[in-house]
């Protein structure tokens, strides 16, 4: 049990939202082609204890046991690589930071930072909103954290202009 308890608790996470909401058949072309990736992800020749996994048709999401093997800068220039060469491939950006998502019932929604005080304003989302917090960092943080009222969260700086 402890174990598990540590892994839970070490296992680095890195969430990548696209740019556009991926169709069915490309969400499991796009989880085969993470669980290939993973298979064969190494640092220092050691091989890492990785899943990747694309959520709510929108997100990558890429996990790394490091109680086993912790990824390190080539390896994280790797993943960068693979996920760089993903979106080219599907025709989508992963590393726009300035797109925040949010939900809008079940729909993961998208809209530019300076959209943020508009929809705001609007009613379109306010304190209650999900929003997704894709600077989590832990398996642990990503499972309390990453989906969070946007009242909780970091978001809320940019509701008001």
């Amino acid at each position: 049990m402890i174990h598990i308890l540590s892994s839970y608790y070490m296992t680095k996470v890195w969430v990548y939202q696209s740019s556009r909401r991926f169709q069915s058949d490309e969400v499991q072309e796009l989880n085969k082609k993470l669980s290939d990736f993973t298979q064969s992800w190494a640092s220092h020749n050691h091989a890492l204890s990785a899943r990747g996994k694309i959520h709510h048709h929108q997100f990558l999401v890429l996990e790394v046991d490091e109680s086993k093997a912790s990824a390190s800068g080539c390896s994280i220039d790797a993943s960068v690589k693979f996920i760089q060469d993903l979106g080219f491939e599907y025709g989508t950006d992963f590393f726009d930071r300035l797109n925040f998502a949010y939900l809008d019932r079940e729909d993961v929604k998208t809209a530019h930072k300076d959209d943020w005080p508009t929809l705001y304003k609007s009613g379109q989302i306010n304190d209650s909103t999900i929003v997704f917090n894709n600077l989590v960092k832990t398996k642990e943080e990503m499972e309390k954290k990453w989906k969070i009222p946007l009242g909780e969260s970091w978001h809320k700086n940019f509701v008001h202009s």
